[in-house]
């Protein structure tokens, strides 16, 4: 869901905010990758798609929460090799658990939707805010979570829906949402709404819909939605979140299909978060902001 921030910005996230707790919950790579031998996840014994570099994908624009700094070069919005925002963070603090220097990681520029296709990938691993399915982990590996996540719905403060409170509220008006995202998936499956839900094929076509008034209601994973109505959408609130789902939702990076590195990784996450760092990193830039009221 997607996705530079002004400091004001990230003062606002962080006035507040409370720690988002990560959990220990693993995707596919627990159900179809073997534990790790001891000297497999050796730098120079990992099977990379550029020797010498750990190639990332991530989606363009990359934005915040999800990441930050000045762009540089093809990056809009915000540079993903600056290690500012929260996978970007997340992504170096893994390539340092596999041996690479900051210097020795390199971004790929990849669709969305790419990122879980079947075929080959020109990435070893992405990040990009995307949530393990069992359809997508068909086709994919998926690290154990790096974050776990709730949905939330973002309106225009001067239409009817801003003053729903539950999500049979939410049944009569337009919603919309990225195309094959959980977000998509959540209001067909746990909202449906009397009207045929509105699908962009990217995050920034949906935010212009609901700048625009062509959908009432513009559901999002939470943290995508304070950007969206701190800097996107002027006269917008967070009208709510979605309730926590049995199992919960969570994301995962992609790795291609069988990868050798997929239990490296997950290596590296388990390390991350039994010492605390990912707590650290969820902290600084994806603290969990409050007055987001759970919709029933």
């Amino acid at each position: 869901m997607r996705r530079v921030v002004a400091l004001a910005l990230v003062v606002a996230l962080a006035a507040v905010a409370a720690g988002c707790g990560g959990s220990s919950s693993s995707s596919s790579s627990t159900q179809t990758a073997a534990a790790a031998p001891s000297n497999s996840c050796a730098k120079s014994n990992l099977d990379l798609v550029s020797g010498g570099k750990l190639t990332i994908g991530t989606d363009n624009p990359a934005y915040p929460p999800w990441f930050g700094g000045k762009p540089q070069g093809k990056w809009k919005i915000s540079d993903p090799a600056s290690g500012q925002g929260f996978e970007s963070a997340v992504a170096y603090a893994v390539a340092q658990k596999l041996g690479f220097s900051k210097s020795e990681v390199q971004w790929k520029y990849t669709p969305f939707n790419k990122a879980f296709a079947p075929g080959p990938k020109a990435f070893d691993l992405d990040i990009n805010e995307i949530s393990f399915t069992p359809a997508r982990a068909k086709v994919v590996d998926f690290s154990s979570s790096y974050y776990d996540v709730n949905q939330g719905i973002v309106v225009r403060k001067d239409k009817p829906i801003a003053n729903a409170k539950t999500i049979a509220d939410l049944k009569k008006y337009k919603l919309g949402a990225q195309l094959g995202t959980t977000s998509y998936q959540y209001i067909q499956s746990r909202i449906k709404p009397g009207t045929k839900p509105a699908v962009f094929p990217t995050n920034d076509a949906a935010v212009q819909s609901l700048k625009n008034g062509q959908i009432d209601g513009l559901v999002v994973d939470l943290p995508t939605a304070f950007y969206v109505t701190a800097a996107q959408v002027p006269n917008s609130k967070i009208l709510g979140q979605f309730p926590t789902e049995s199992g919960g939702e969570h994301f995962g990076m992609v790795l291609k299909k069988g990868s050798s590195l997929t239990p490296c990784v997950d290596k590296a996450i388990s390390s991350l978060r039994s010492s605390g760092k990912l707590q650290q990193i969820q902290q600084q830039w994806l603290a969990k902001a409050t007055g987001a009221p759970v919709l029933s």
